[in-house]
């Protein structure tokens, strides 16, 4: 048998090394395969962190980005002291959190639904009509929503003619309509997609607990209750922690699409404003400033969720 070049000693940096080293030289094929993604990860998320520091420059391209002169947190104060920097804030995190508390539940619901259906062909069909939404592109998903929506030769208005309403209300112009159509559209676009993951943790569930639950006398309810939802929450709160953690984080092109001078006091939030500011008004200093401090609360909400949920039960990411 060889010896152990570390000798005896089993904890320390260099015995970790020889672990990992051992663990690669074992598994070279499987570490092969991981390391196309690797790359990309690194040369598309890590390398791009070096322009960070534009946010507290004052970024010129033509000086770059180490010949522009250094601001410290004056970008960051320039926003937070702008009329736009509360209602920018409130309309991101209101539709962040109404698009989670409608969305969240609809994929759990729907994979119960499903899992309970035991003709397997009308199974298959439901399953396909719910994630067929999901591989619409935004662009025409917006496209069909304005009309669907258009008041004047769209589904919603000639139904508003036929019940007697001449003037039917533009949906798409008025601003406290935006984050209902925002958020159930997604809902409906998404949530058969969404919950597949679901539907896979619920497959792994033992039919003998089906079938001893049966012989107890259990209804169809009870035995949802108490077998399939406690096998779904660690994956639902694994998936809350990670959803958490993109809460600033809206898609900004359904957004940006869906935006029109009548809706933008509810509809501008963080996202399309650093475009805006970015790629528009060529203020990049400010434009990053911005999108770091968006990013920075994201990074504490993770580590808040993660952590109450480590105290609460076992599951968390780590």
């Amino acid at each position: 048998m060889a010896e152990n070049p570390m000798g005896r000693q089993r904890s320390g940096w260099r015995y970790k090394l020889y672990r990992a080293g051992r663990g690669i030289q074992r598994n070279w094929g499987l570490y092969l395969l991981l390391l196309p993604a690797v790359v990309l990860l690194f040369c598309f998320n890590y390398l791009p962190m070096y322009g960070v520091q534009i946010a507290f420059r004052d970024f010129s391209p033509s000086q770059g980005i180490q010949g522009s002169p250094w601001v410290g947190l004056a970008n960051f104060q320039k926003f937070f002291n702008s009329f736009q920097s509360k209602n920018l804030i409130w309309n991101t995190v209101s539709l962040s959190l109404y698009s989670l508390i409608a969305g969240f539940p609809f994929p759990i619901i729907l994979a119960l639904m499903v899992n309970q259906i035991r003709v397997k062909r009308f199974k298959q069909v439901l399953q396909v009509v719910t994630y067929l939404p999901h591989f619409i592109s935004t662009v025409v998903m917006v496209g069909i929503m304005l009309i669907l929506l258009s008041p004047s030769n769209g589904i919603y208005g000639n139904l508003a003619r036929v019940l007697g309403v001449q003037n039917p209300t533009n949906i798409m112009g008025e601003a406290s309509a935006f984050q209902h159509v925002y958020v159930w559209s997604d809902v409906w676009q998404h949530a058969g997609w969404d919950s597949i993951i679901y539907i896979a943790a619920l497959a792994a569930v033992d039919p003998s607990l089906y079938e001893a639950a049966t012989v107890d006398g259990a209804s169809k309810i009870q035995r949802l209750w108490h077998i399939d939802v406690p096998f779904l929450i660690p994956t639902a709160v694994i998936l809350l922690i990670m959803r958490a953690g993109n809460v600033m984080n809206l898609g900004f092109e359904k957004v940006y699409l869906m935006q029109n001078p009548l809706n933008t006091s509810i509809s501008e939030v963080i996202s399309t404003y650093v475009y805006k500011i970015g790629m528009i008004s060529n203020q990049y200093s400010l434009s990053a400033a911005v999108n770091l401090f968006n990013t920075v609360i994201n990074f504490v909400l993770l580590l808040l969720v993660n952590g109450f949920s480590k105290k609460l039960g076992d599951t968390s990411l780590w």
